[in-house]
């Protein structure tokens, strides 16, 4: 690995954590309501989605303010009162728009990235 290449390879991994990361958030809200730190932690268990409270709690104080999600308090067994956060209509039809935009997204991605097939030779 040339030196500067982890450094890129964090970049560009940051760039595509920015642009996916709000309907990762939200899709992880579509069957039922999570809290912070839950969200948190699904994230990181991806791997390449793995990002801070810095990142997470102003991108849901955002979606609050666009009315993509909604908050409710519950009280916890383990500790002080825990925020949930939970889709709303807006939520639900911006997470389902991404979803069918996504696919074609990838594929066009992908396409670029791929190798160009073998050339046959032919080069008349």
């Amino acid at each position: 690995m040339e030196p500067g290449d982890s450094t890129k390879q964090a970049r560009a991994a940051a760039q595509l954590r920015k642009g996916v990361l709000e309907y990762c958030v939200l899709a992880l809200m579509r069957d039922r309501p999570r809290y912070g730190v839950e969200l948190l932690q699904a994230l990181e268990d991806s791997g390449a989605l793995a990002t801070s409270q810095g990142t997470v709690y102003p991108l849901l104080s955002r979606l609050r303010r666009d009315d993509l999600v909604t908050t409710t308090w519950q009280e916890s067994a383990s500790g002080p009162p825990r925020r949930y956060y939970a889709l709303t209509d807006s939520g639900r039809a911006a997470l389902d728009e991404f979803t069918r935009v996504w696919p074609g997204f990838r594929d066009a991605v992908d396409t670029f990235l791929s190798p160009p097939p073998p050339s046959t030779g032919d080069h008349a």
